[in-house]
This record gives structure tokens, sequence and C-alpha cells, in this order.
């Protein structure tokens, strides 16, 4: 089987969970012996574009004809049995199906986050859960100014939504959901069920796993409002309030609160900022960990950094909604809290804490969970099911 995987790839100032998942697949592919080609833009190259072309960007956003004719050329030269598209955002554009198209081979799709009814792809505004666009107009995204707080950068997303919902619904063969409650919320907004299947994202199986109690409690992500990051801050200081639990808070990542983190955690010893981790400092850390928290305000469509705590035998904490009620099981492979209340969220972390040999099982039982489905192994398994479903008509 010969694959040519599509991919936008996202500034790389920022860790991105989905251009690790795009790169974990394709290695996945080739060890499994299957010829995978890439054809990619990175984000990273707007910043040498001249003026004008950064000026005409926006434009293309929707549809970039100069994408459709390269990919179109070197689909018929090279001619793949299927194609998985994965980010189209901002260089490639929804065109990449009409290459597909052109040259008569099959694209699956993997959606990562919920840009097929939402511009920005949160279902979130100011904090808050939102649904206001999906199943109709994106007008109230540009309204509301959803992606970058503004309401000129929204436009694109907003246009090409509405201008390729269709093409999206009828030029892919097969979309890829990360998780049923995404798939849920993408059937209610009418996208074909048919043609709407579950593959989790899989983690590639540590080199490190907790072997201890854990020294640390971890959070491991982007410092932005939606990743719950103010949230944990709150739940922290009742926390702490109440004597501690007898470990440190160890935050790592960057972004939009970063300032206001490393303020908050100056000069406490309960609290440990480090910045950003590299993979193999991701994977130690986690391995040391008590649990890992995830409490996210917005609706998670997947959770990688919770199958992550799963792979190295580590429980979770995590919102009680969207994905993470699919991969946490409640008092057996971690706990989940209210959405978006500090008080909840700190008695979770009070209670994973507290009692060693029942965080010990979770522990295990998160590991097996992992084993049982997102291994890669099984990634593998479900993935070339998908792509010759796709090959053989979508049946």
């Amino acid at each position: 089987m010969r694959v040519l995987v599509v991919h936008n790839r996202y500034a790389s100032a920022q860790p991105s969970g989905e251009n690790n998942v795009v790169d974990q697949e394709v290695a996945l592919l080739r060890e499994g012996g299957y010829r995978v080609g890439l054809f990619e833009r990175r984000s990273d190259d707007i910043a040498a574009r001249s003026l004008a072309g950064k000026a005409a960007l926006p434009l293309l956003v929707p549809w970039n004809p100069a994408v459709r004719r390269e990919l179109a050329a070197r689909l018929r030269a090279e001619r793949p049995d299927v194609v998985h598209v994965h980010n189209v955002f901002p260089l490639l554009s929804p065109a990449v199906l009409a290459a597909c198209a052109d040259a008569g081979v099959p694209a699956v799709a993997t959606l990562h986050n919920y840009t097929q009814v939402c511009p920005p792809g949160t279902l979130q505004r100011d904090g808050r859960p939102c649904a206001e666009c999906v199943g109709g107009s994106p007008l109230p995204a540009v309204r509301h100014g959803c992606y970058r707080g503004s309401r000129l950068a929204t436009v694109p997303l907003a246009v090409s939504l509405s201008a390729n919902r269709r093409r999206w619904w009828t030029g892919v063969a097969r979309f890829l959901c990360i998780s049923a409650a995404q798939r849920e919320v993408l059937v209610r907004s009418g996208m074909p069920r048919e043609r709407l299947a579950v593959k989790h994202n899989f983690v590639p199986d540590p080199d490190a796993r907790r072997t201890g109690r854990g020294e640390h409690l971890l959070y491991l992500g982007r410092l932005a409002e939606t990743k719950g990051v103010r949230l944990l801050m709150a739940a922290w200081d009742k926390v702490a309030a109440g004597g501690g639990v007898g470990v440190p808070l160890v935050i790592a990542g960057t972004g939009p609160l970063e300032r206001e983190v490393t303020a908050w955690a100056a000069g406490r010893d309960d609290v440990r900022y480090v910045g950003l981790y590299d993979p193999d400092q991701c994977r130690t850390a986690i391995a040391a960990a008590v649990a890992v928290v995830a409490p996210s305000t917005w609706l998670e469509a997947f959770g990688l950094v919770v199958v992550e705590a799963m792979a190295a035998g580590v429980p979770v904490v995590a919102a009680g909604h969207g994905a993470f009620v699919e991969l946490v099981e409640e008092g057996v492979t971690g706990l989940l809290h209210r959405p978006g209340d500090p008080a909840s969220l700190a008695a979770g972390l009070r209670r994973i804490s507290a009692d060693p040999t029942r965080n010990r099982e979770m522990g295990e039982a998160a590991r097996r969970r992992y084993e049982q489905d997102f291994s890669p192994a099984v990634g593998l398994e479900r993935l070339v099911d998908e792509y010759r479903t796709a090959i053989n008509g979508g049946t």
C-alpha cells in the first residue's frame, strides 16, 4: 500500500500534539512496511514571505489553486493508493481535496479538532463552551472575533468553512475522529454519519515507566486559558490552603499565560514552573508523577497527554467532559473533576495523592487500558483498516 500524507505543520515555537501524531503515524506506517510520502507546508515559512506574500495569505486560506495543481501533478506521477489529509490551514487549503478528485485518489482525513463546524476549531468562546456556529452559519464567529480575538483574522476561516463544507463532506471517503465524543458533535452538526469513524491516536511505548510512588503532580501542556491553567492555579491555592498533598505541582510548557504562571509560582516551594520540556524530559517527568493533571475548560477532541500518562502507568485527574470521559474511567484509571470547578479539581488532586496503594492500582489499570486501546500495534491495525475501507469505496 502506498500512502501520501498531506499536512500543514504548525509553527515550531509551540509544541504541537498534532505534528507529533502525524510524525508518529508516518514512522509507524514505514516500520510496518508501507510506502509513505509527504506533501507538506510549514507555518514557520510564513515569516520569510514578502509583505505582499503575507498580505495575500488570507485570500489563499479558503482556496489555494497552486497547491491544487502541484498536488494533482504529484498524485498522477506517484499514484498512491490513498491520501491521508491532516491540517490544511493556512498554506494548503481544501484545494487538496480537489487535487485528489482530479487524480482519482481516495482521501482519508483525520479530524484533530472541530474546524469542520467551528472556524477556530475549539467550540469555545470567552472561556466557555460554544456551539453557536455548529450546523449553521459561521457568522457568529466573525462577529465575536473567535480566532485570535480578531474579526479580521476570523474571516478567512469562516469563508473557508462556508465555501468548502460540501467539498469536505463529499470529497473525503473516510473521516477519522479521534474520539467518540468528537464524532457525536460532528454527527449532530450534519456531517455524514456513515463516513465518520473513531480511530483514537496511539502513543509510542515510552522508555520510562513509573516504578515508585511518584515525586510530583504534573501539568504538561500549553499555558492557555482553554487548557485550564488558571483553573489549576485556583485549585492548587485551595490545596495549599488546606496543608498541601506532600508533593509539589510541576508545570511544564509555554504559552500566553507564561508570565502569569511564572509570577504565581515565584517564591513558592510547593510549585515549580520549569518552562518548555523536550520530549525526553516530558517522558521522564510523566514517569515520575503521582498523577498527570488535564483540567481543560474546552471540549478536548482527544487528550494526548492523558494517554501518555497511561502508557507510563500513571493515573490522571482530568476534566469530566469531551473526550476525557471515554479515556478516563472514574476511580479505575484516574479521576474526573467537574469542568471549570476549582473546588472539584482540588478535591481530585487531594484524593489522587492520599492513598499510594490505590494510586498504584489506578496506574496499573491505566497501563492495561493503554495496551488494549492506544498502543502502536493497535493504532497501525486500525489505521490500515480505514485506508482499506477508503480504497474500497467506503465499504
